[in-house]
């Protein structure tokens, strides 16, 4: 018995367990990370994948905490016991020490289709201490508030972290889009801006700056990011919505001394006049609604991005699919009419069609670092796999190249698949 809106239904927790061994009558083998075992937690019994983090397997005897995702949402908090089972025998026991509802958020720039290139403009980068709007307490301006406004395709809002003093969360109609720290940008967030960090920490040796071309801005995570751990780097960002630029630029201000401009501009039309050879990595993160625009899907469209990138360039896409990837297998086939070298990362969850949600698909004409990839993605709180070569063959298996003519935007995703917990 629960009050009304007092528990929240999850669909990630952290539990601290103690894996049984044979001896007790539980495993003698080791539990590796993506292991789906059943956890009995009061009333609820629900299937989880496991992650392990960095160390990627646990032995029997040992206590280890662990990410679990269950199959369903379940009302969690922190706190109660967990029985862990496997085919009806007890496989361990521990303790939620953490319970979130984690959106699976789509990270945009909107465009839906062509726009008006309105010219490029160098955004302001004010005084470290500017902030949106705060709330002032007997004279004193210390509470941040949130900041609602109707921008070109939709209504935006930024709204504060409770728990981290610079941090706010961008929406756009209810949907998360980017979240961003300002005291500590190299702080992704979401799960899926971390893997394309992890791929932009790959690319280059440590701090070595680079040429990015971002199409899609938000609240301009990632060039954010890419200012802070490779400072020097030249980037643009293309974003459709001209009045979402103004409000993230006014409210949320660029580091200073960052070399990004913005560009208010459909994401292709800029593609396509940009300079060839400009760029060291392009990063799609465009959404018009909560979809992938059509023209941004094509051949062509790959071809341009190819075009603008250098030999060892790497091209990073968002994307968002469900069971049976028809539309991830043709962007799969897609980009490789133009790249040698393919890359995707997602969650074990993902791409065994339990739900809908993001992957990153990377793509070169040169091998990435697959194993520093690996490293990176199993070492997060979710862990993430990293697919290539043969497997990832099998994967987008007769999936054909996209035409112009035939290019389509990516699925709808199902109701409650973005929003926020």
């Amino acid at each position: 018995m629960a009050a009304p809106g007092s528990v929240v239904p999850n669909r990630r927790f952290t539990a601290q367990v103690y894996v049984l061994p044979a001896r007790g009558g539980g495993r003698a083998a080791l539990v590796p990370t993506g292991y789906r075992p059943q956890f009995c937690i009061r009333t609820a019994d629900v299937v989880g994948d496991i992650g392990l983090g960095e160390a990627a397997v646990a032995r029997p005897g040992d206590t280890v905490t662990m990410s679990v995702e269950p199959g369903r949402e379940t009302p969690l908090e922190p706190g109660p016991g967990s029985a862990v089972r496997e085919g009806g025998r007890a496989a361990g026991a521990g303790t939620v020490t953490a319970a979130r509802r984690v959106p699976t958020p789509k990270f945009r720039g909107r465009g839906p289709g062509p726009g008006p290139v309105l010219g490029a403009r160098r955004a302001p980068a004010p005084a470290r201490g500017g902030r949106p709007a705060v709330r002032r307490h007997n004279g004193t301006m210390n509470e941040p508030i949130p900041v609602t406004r109707p921008v070109g395709h939709g209504t935006a809002k930024l709204m504060p972290d409770v728990d981290r003093e610079r941090a706010w969360l961008l929406t756009v109609d209810g949907a998360p889009q980017s979240y961003v720290d300002l005291d500590e940008p190299a702080h992704l967030e979401f799960e899926y801006t971390r893997r394309l960090g992890h791929v932009l920490d790959t690319l280059a040796e440590p701090g070595h700056p680079l040429d990015a071309l971002h199409l899609g801005g938000g609240a301009l995570t990632l060039p954010r990011y890419l200012a802070a751990t490779r400072p020097g780097s030249r980037q643009d960002v293309v974003e459709f919505d001209g009045e979402l630029l103004d409000l993230v630029a006014g409210q949320l201000p660029l580091p200073e001394g960052a070399d990004i401009t913005l560009h208010a501009a459909d994401a292709r039309a800029w593609l396509e006049s940009a300079p060839d050879a400009s760029a060291d990595v392009l990063v799609a993160d465009v959404f018009g609604g909560s979809r992938v625009p059509a023209h941004l899907t094509s051949v062509a469209y790959a071809r341009e991005a190819a075009r603008v990138l250098r030999a060892d360039g790497v091209y990073l896409g968002n994307l968002a699919d469900a069971a049976p990837f028809a539309f991830l297998r043709s962007q799969l086939a897609t980009l490789g009419t133009v790249f040698e070298e393919l890359v995707l990362i997602a969650e074990p969850g993902v791409l065994r069609g339990r739900r809908f949600g993001n992957t990153v698909l990377a793509a070169a004409h040169r091998p990435l670092d697959l194993v520093a990839l690996a490293r990176r993605t199993a070492a997060d709180a979710f862990p993430a796999r990293v697919e290539h070569g043969a497997a990832l063959r099998d994967f987008t298996g007769g999936a054909r190249p996209v035409r112009d003519e035939d290019a389509v935007p990516s699925p709808e995703p199902p109701d409650g698949a973005f929003g926020i917990g």
